[in-house]
């Protein structure tokens, strides 16, 4: 692939859900993203609501195809065509999340710990961004049930990250706050679910299992014509 040379960094906005399989399966083409570019792209992981209310979304969404086993039966099927995914045993099986709520908040509690820290560097990602893996991989890949404030600070533990200073920031509404700014942006793009990438100033969306190679070709074409080019009106 040519290098192609831009003015600034291409903005890659990125809004998921952490209960949804697509972003689970999407989260390597982040990575990706990544290292292919470097500092020549900035990432912005937001959270967006689609399984806020698991009762509504699974139980009677799916009423007509099989409820939650039902569910449970597309998951299974989506992450079988992918190999570098695993779907424990007892996902949507055992351990079903009442809402991704409660482990939105703590991401973004997470987030508001490190507003004052230096960024990471262009290929890694931000704490914040490594706790909603995490959580994704403790959800889908171990089947512990996320939505449980419990497990969360459990797995924030695990990856050495105060517990105390992201329970208060739950405590003082800091982070439910975040999380509303969140859902607000993306009822303001016009996100219409998980995963979805916005690019060039809300002009391109990309939703839903997009193969990386589109993703890609979308920021080469950004960075080889930077400033506003979005129309030959």
């Amino acid at each position: 692939m040519s290098q192609p040379v831009s003015s600034g960094p291409v903005t890659v906005t990125y809004y998921s859900d952490v209960l949804c399989v697509w972003a689970y399966v999407a989260n390597i083409r982040l990575d990706e993203l990544r290292r292919q570019f470097g500092s020549r792209i900035a990432i912005r992981q937001r959270l967006c609501s689609v399984f806020a209310d698991v009762e509504t979304k699974v139980r009677m969404g799916w009423r007509d195809r099989g409820g939650v086993p039902g569910f449970r039966t597309h998951v299974a099927q989506v992450i079988e065509g992918f190999d570098h995914v695993s779907l424990h045993a007892d996902v949507w099986e055992r351990s079903v999340p009442t809402s991704s709520f409660t482990a939105h908040a703590c991401i973004k509690a997470v987030e508001l710990l490190n507003t004052s820290t230096p960024a990471p560097e262009p290929t890694t990602p931000s704490p914040a961004e490594q706790f909603a893996w995490q959580l994704r991989l403790a959800f889908f890949r171990d089947g512990r049930d996320v939505s449980r404030v419990g497990v969360q600070l459990a797995v924030a533990s695990e990856l050495g990250l105060p517990v105390d200073a992201i329970s208060a920031r739950l405590e003082d509404g800091t982070a439910w706050a975040a999380l509303h700014r969140d859902y607000e942006l993306a009822a303001a793009e016009s996100v219409r679910g998980s995963p979805t990438f916005v690019l060039n100033e809300r002009r391109q969306m990309l939703y839903g299992n997009v193969g990386y190679k589109i993703i890609e070709a979308n920021v080469v074409e950004l960075l080889r014509n930077p400033g506003e080019q979005a129309s030959w009106c």
